[in-house]
This record gives structure tokens, C-alpha cells and sequence, in this order.
């Protein structure tokens, strides 16, 4: 009897295959933010380019980027209340490869940026794709 209320309660929270998304998201942007407003150069650096002139402008990145860790917090611990901000999430996990594809076509970005694109962005589409097409309700209702 127990493992049919184990298996019935699992079956039961329909966010449970994205709940360590979310929460993986939130820890990395996290991280990733913090290490962009302390060391604003390094990723230039990693991608062997000259660090920008204005370090402050990839510190506003990196704040960006850590706000953006709050609101994966919140659609994990609560999606059926924030499941709506997937859709803010992948505006960004989408306008940053476009961006990239631009800088690299136009000869302003090496191929080596490419890295911070499919740590950033690509690796978390089929995840925040899957739950947004499935659980967030449409974000202009």
C-alpha cells in the first residue's frame, strides 16, 4: 500500500520533472552572475579576446543575469503560481544566441565565444521549452 501512495503522490506533481531544472537554473545564474560582476574580464579572457574597455557594462550583464536566478527559484518552488515567468527566461535564452550569430557573422565575436552561448542558453531549451508549451499558461492572456 505505501509504494501506491509513493507512486501516486509522485505521479501527482506534474513539475516534478522540471523542479531541478529550475533549480539548477536559479543556482547557475547565480554563480554565473556573481563571477561576471567580480570578474568582469574572465570570460573574454577563457574566450582568448581582449577584455572590454568598460568592465561595468558586463557587470550590468552579470546583474542581469542573477536577477534572472530569482525567478528560476521561483518557478521551481512554486510553478503553478510563476510558471509564467518560462516565458522571460527563454526571450533571453533566445536573444543571446541571435545575438551571438550576429556578433560572429558581422566578425565582431570569434567562434570560441560560442561557449557562454550553449552553457547559457542552449542547454536549458529543451527543459524550459517542454515546461513552457506544457504548464505556463499564455503569457499575453
Amino acid at each position: 500500500m505505501a509504494l501506491r501512495e509513493t507512486t501516486a503522490h509522485v505521479s501527482a506533481d506534474p513539475y516534478r520533472a522540471y523542479r531541478p531544472w529550475f533549480y539548477a537554473a536559479a543556482a547557475y545564474n547565480a554563480i554565473w552572475g556573481g563571477l561576471a560582476i567580480l570578474f568582469p574580464s574572465l570570460v573574454f579572457e577563457l574566450s582568448g579576446m581582449n577584455p572590454l574597455n568598460y568592465p561595468s557594462v558586463f557587470q550590468g550583464v552579470g546583474m542581469m543575469v542573477a536577477v534572472y536566478a530569482l525567478g528560476y527559484y521561483f518557478i521551481a518552488k512554486d510553478p503553478e503560481r510563476y510558471g509564467n515567468f518560462v516565458w522571460i527566461g527563454l526571450l533571453g535564452k533566445t536573444f543571446g544566441p541571435i545575438g551571438f550569430v550576429y556578433g560572429y557573422l558581422t566578425g565582431e565575436l570569434p567562434l570560441g565565444f560560442a561557449w557562454v552561448f550553449l552553457f547559457n542558453d542552449l542547454i536549458w531549451w529543451p527543459a524550459f521549452w517542454s515546461f513552457a508549451l506544457k504548464h505556463a499558461r499564455k503569457p499575453f492572456n
